[in-house]
């Protein structure tokens, strides 16, 4: 008897159950989570959202979809509560939680699928999608790009997949992962080449988007040029063998061996078993994710392709690759305990690293929870600069204190039920404020 032919009773309820309870656990750590740095962009700007301004990139990805809905809840629950920000974020895990789980376990089994969706749910790796809402545009392509992954199974699915990927891309740039797994699988499947006409319009309206708009998106700091070409293959490598180390919740030095490991394993598994399309698919996309991420990244580093948004999108692809080679492992004897074992360190270890990030964005929280603070005391205060910048760190587009004003103004006020605790920040912050001679 081998892993994959494992089966669970109430496999699904036992994840959905499981699921719930992560995602609730992270909502209660961070009910004292509040606007944080780039969310700060969409709220001092949004009063002036035109039509147009929905189209406009953000950190050069299409944003559409993203803008509709911070649109819709800034203009219901406004800044009063972060709380409803978080819950769209985790709603969007969940769902990703459970595509994953349906995937593999398509393929794999019940017992593999409960271990990679667990391994996902409290990924502390990729902390950053999890507990800061504004990530909720990558989480919510995600859940389109698996979602049409899934409908892909079928043939008779492919216009709704191809929809799904659409509504993916309008979330953000995260979605061109999976059109490049639909493309390869169309490729290599066969029968299904004809298929590949289904992208045409979807790369044609990305390629219109392009031009109209995205090609006017800022760049950061320093700016990529030709020499991303040669610094991509570095960064790639970089950034698959962190994601895969940190399924295990670790990273750094850990990352090059566990990444030859896992390599080793797939390849192994190919070479016995052979790759159907939807495997080779998976692996180009997530090496796809991190060439293409490079050419405009690159340049700050090969180490920036650890970064934990990155490793969460990656990790799910990793999950997938690895439980396909995991089916052959023996389930008898003590390779049950063992096997048990080690999903049980691997996701303790992830859920501890997650809870230490909690914890620390906890402290940050509390100094912008001050700067709230300082940028009222000092409102109506005649040595107010007009162009202070109450804290670079936590609120880097603030420059302007009136826009943050008219923000609260119509929105609500960010320091609802949330006491001033970091009395250091928030002097600072007054200081920031007044003017250099008053």
């Amino acid at each position: 008897m081998t892993a994959a032919d494992l089966r669970v009773p109430r496999a699904r309820l036992i994840v959905v159950v499981g699921a719930l309870l992560g995602c609730g656990a992270i909502l209660w750590f961070s009910r004292a989570y509040t606007f944080y740095f780039d969310e700060w962009t969409f709220i001092l700007t949004a009063p002036d959202w035109t039509f147009a301004t929905y189209f406009q990139p953000h950190n050069e990805h299409p944003s559409i979809l993203f803008r509709a809905v911070y649109a819709a809840l800034l203009n219901t629950v406004g800044l009063h509560s972060y709380l409803p920000y978080m819950a769209v974020l985790l709603l969007a895990h969940l769902a990703n939680v459970l595509l994953l789980f349906e995937l593999v376990r398509r393929r794999a089994g019940d017992g593999i699928a409960i271990a990679a969706a667990a391994l996902l749910i409290t990924l502390g790796a990729g902390w950053e999608n999890l507990l800061w809402a504004f990530q909720m545009a990558w989480l919510l392509s995600v859940a389109c790009g698996l979602g049409a992954m899934l409908l892909l199974q079928s043939q008779s699915r492919v216009p709704l997949a191809i929809a799904l990927l659409g509504v993916s891309l309008a979330f953000s740039a995260i979605g061109v992962v999976f059109a490049i797994a639909a493309g390869t699988q169309f490729l290599l499947a066969p029968g299904r080449r004809r298929q590949l006409l289904w992208l045409v319009p979807l790369a044609a309206a990305l390629l219109v988007w392009y031009a109209a708009f995205g090609r006017f998106a800022v760049h950061p700091n320093p700016q990529p040029g030709p020499a991303n070409l040669v610094l991509d293959p570095l960064y790639a490598a970089w950034g698959l063998s962190q994601s895969v180390a940190g399924l295990l919740g670790v990273g750094g030095p850990f990352g090059p061996p566990l990444l030859v490991a896992a390599v080793a394993a797939v390849a192994g598994r190919w070479k016995r078993h052979g790759a159907d399309p939807f495997l080779v698919s998976v692996a180009v996309s997530l090496v796809g994710f991190y060439l293409v991420t490079g050419l405009t990244r690159a340049q700050l580093g090969y180490q920036q392709s650890g970064s934990s948004r990155y490793v969460y999108v990656a990790a799910i692809l990793w999950l997938i690759l690895l439980s396909d080679a995991a089916r052959s492992l023996p389930w008898r004897g003590t390779w049950r305990p063992a096997l048990v074992a080690c999903v049980f360190v691997a996701w303790f270890s992830s859920g501890v690293l997650l809870f230490s990030f909690a914890t620390a964005k906890t402290v940050l929280m509390q100094r912008q929870v001050a700067d709230y603070y300082a940028l009222v005391a000092m409102r109506s205060d005649p040595c107010l600069d007009p162009a202070g910048a109450v804290d670079l760190l936590v609120m880097p587009v603030e420059r302007s204190p009136a826009r943050y004003y008219r923000a609260v103004d119509r929105y609500g006020d960010p320091r609802a039920g949330m006491p001033l605790l970091d009395h250091a920040s928030f002097a600072a912050g007054v200081r920031h404020l007044r003017k250099a001679d008053c």
